[in-house]
Formats: C-alpha cells, structure tokens, sequence
C-alpha cells in the first residue's frame, strides 16, 4: 500500500503544483478529515471515493484495506503531530510520498513576525494536559499549542491563571490561511471568555520568569489544622527525592500525602513526572488543591480514600512510591504495592521510630524487595528520621 500525502491550509482557494495536480488527476482513492474534503472537493476527479478520518481510526484504515494507492490531505506538515505519523506507526511497511506545506504554529509565527527556532512544541489535540503542565513548569520563553475543543485558548488561559502563570502573552491564530482569519495577542485573562473559531493554535511568549523554588520551607505550606508535624520537612523532603532516583522515574506515587509537599517539590523539580497522591483524609484534597496552585504545580492526580481499598485498575503503574503515611496498615499497603509496581521501581519510607522502621523493612523483604539504602537524618531539635530505600529487582511475586 502505498500514501501520497499533501500538506494544505484553511484556504479555499488552494494552489497546487503542477506535479500535486497530476497526482490527485490520476487516483481515484482519496481521504481526510471533513474539513479538508470541503476545500480539496473542486479539485477532485469525477468517481472518486473518499475516505472521512474519524475516530475511531480503527474503522478508517479497515477502509484502507485492499487499496493500492491512496492520497491522504492533511493540515500543514503531515510528520508535525500529523496523519504521517499516525500510518507509519499503523502500516510501517507502507510507501509514503509527503508533499508538506506550513504547519500553523509556523503560519502563527509569520503572522507575528516571531522568530521560532527556539520554541518548545507541544500538542493538546486529543491529548492530557501533561506536557502542557510541564513546559508551564521548565519555564520555556516561548510555547506553541496545537489545541482542539477541550484544550482551548479559553481553557488553556484557565488553567494558566488558577496555576498562578500569569507570565505570557497568548498570541493566538484562528483559521489560518483562510481569507477570514484572525491573530490576536491577549493576556491570559483577556482570553477568558473569549471565542476562539477552530481550528486555531496559541504561542505563549513569556513576559518574565515565574518562580522555582528549591526546598520549599514547610511554613510555606497551607498545613493540616496548622499543624506543622503533619508534613515532611524540607531537608528530610529533599533527601527522600534524591533516594527516589526521579530523574530517571516516569510515575510517582504519594501514599499519605497530607499537605501534598512531596509531591509538589516532586513535579517542580521533575516535571516530566507523573505524580498519583493518595490521602486518607478528606481534607487531603483541599490542602493539595490550594498547596498545588500557591505553588505553580498543576497535573498531580488525587486519590482520597483508604489506599488499602482503592481501586487501582485504572492507574499508572508506579516505578517510584514513597509512603509519608501508613495508617497502621503496613503490610497491607505493600502487599498492594507489590502488586503494581514495575520491576526495577523503589519505594521509600521515613521511618520516626524503630518500631515503624522494623515494620517496613520486615514487610518489603516478606513481598521480594530488597534494602538499597539508608539514611538517618536530624533536622534541628526533632527526632532522629531513617529514610529507606527498597527496590523490586523481579517479577511480582
């Protein structure tokens, strides 16, 4: 099977080289989204079949099926987050022949006469929010969004701002190529209640750098009841993330999050991370929601409830765990964990007392964890703290 693939804007006038012409004049088999079908239909031949790309695309490339030659249209550079992308991973022994034109972060730039060799890139169309979050951490001077309904400009400046990113200009593109297009520069409240025509895309052009902070004190911190041994405090939180070994993790799980300060300095200083916290107390929820945003962390993932009895079906498999509470179920809490955690993946607990330490330890090695490290740690007139590390080095057993 072989794809001829061509790149287009949103112009209804399209002008398409002599050798594109003669591609589209000779085959019979044509397909795209429904947008697309509307501006290429005068240039079609008469009989032709075309083929919708919708979801599920299970169903478009059933339809591909016996076909010898197809020509697929697509917005901008088809390799760009594009439909290219998506038959190389589908079909890898397919021919393919990309004819690319300007993706729309690129039309945007031009626009705006913005240099854009230096922009971090990242797609919301049919995707979390995750990348979008980490970039809003790293900080990056400029962004670009390729966004769809649900990731809006309008919903895209709402999660800036309850975030506490206020620190870019929205430059935003509707329709673009199209003689009815539009470029705005707004400021993210200015796009709040706006409407934005799709398709479109955003550049966010940062206007100062937000704050990072490294070791956050814990009087910083909304806390529980003010209650300040309820969190981990910042010496005792930094060594903890050092033995978790998160730069090289790609899930963490918070069992016992409390105030949520593990994993807040977690995704501020590991962005790439996906953080799941698990709270007993209800309150739990407020505390991480108000802690998250004072803090410019957005995309933890909150569980409330007993950890003992949640439903852990539909989570991300931790390679990172630290237990901040256990509620007297230990050894339930890591028959669980021994359960889902990937091989290779680290648990650490901070233990306040010989007793607990004892517990933990007896209870890791009784499910085929391994002790991979130590450390007693004092922090000012407070009681002596053993951080350990334990590791599963095999298949759950």
């Amino acid at each position: 099977m072989n794809f001829i693939i061509i790149g287009i804007d949103d112009n209804g006038q399209q002008e398409f080289s002599r050798e594109i012409r003669g591609h589209i004049a000779s085959r019979t088999v044509f397909s795209g989204g429904k947008r697309h079908h509307g501006i290429v239909r005068p240039f079609l031949p008469e009989g032709y079949r075309w083929i919708d790309i919708t979801v599920p695309l299970d169903n478009v490339f059933r339809q591909y099926e016996g076909e010898d030659e197809i020509v697929v249209f697509a917005s901008g550079d088809p390799l760009f987050f594009g439909f290219a992308n998506t038959i190389r991973k589908r079909l890898p022994e397919a021919g393919m022949r990309l004819y690319p034109y300007f993706n729309s972060l690129q039309i945007l730039a031009h626009r705006l006469v913005l240099p854009y060799h230096d922009m971090h890139v990242v797609s919301l169309t049919g995707r979390p929010w995750h990348e979008f979050d980490r970039a809003l951490i790293e900080g990056h001077e400029k962004i670009g969004l390729l966004t769809d309904e649900q990731h809006s400009p309008d919903a895209i400046a709402r999660r800036m701002l309850a975030y506490g990113y206020d620190n870019y200009r929205m430059h935003t593109g509707e329709i673009l190529g199209n003689e009815n297009e539009r470029v705005r520069t707004l400021s993210p409240d200015e796009a709040i209640g706006q409407r934005f025509v799709a398709p479109n895309c955003v550049i966010l052009q940062r206007t100062h750098a937000h704050p990072r902070p490294f070791g956050i004190p814990e009087s910083e911190f909304e806390l529980l009841d003010g209650r300040t041994r309820m969190i981990t405090k910042m010496p005792v939180r930094l060594l903890t993330l050092g033995m978790l070994d998160l730069r090289e993790r790609h899930t963490l799980w918070d069992i016992g999050f409390c105030t949520g300060s593990v994993s807040i300095e977690a995704k501020l200083q590991f962005p790439h991370l996906q953080v799941v916290a698990f709270e007993q107390r209800p309150e739990g929820e407020h505390l991480m929601k108000t802690n998250a945003a004072r803090f410019g962390t957005p995309g933890i993932e909150v569980h409330i409830g007993d950890f003992t009895a949640t439903d852990l079906s539909g989570i991300t498999p931790p390679d990172a765990v630290f237990i901040g509470g256990h509620g007297g179920k230990m050894e339930e809490i890591i028959c669980r964990l021994n359960e889902v955690i990937v091989p290779g993946g680290v648990i650490v607990f901070n233990s306040v007392s010989p007793e607990s330490k004892e517990l933990f330890i007896r209870g890791a090695t009784r499910h085929g964890f391994s002790v991979t490290g130590e450390h007693r740690l004092t922090v000012d007139t407070h009681n002596p703290i053993d951080i350990i590390q334990v590791q599963k080095t095999s298949a759950h057993e």
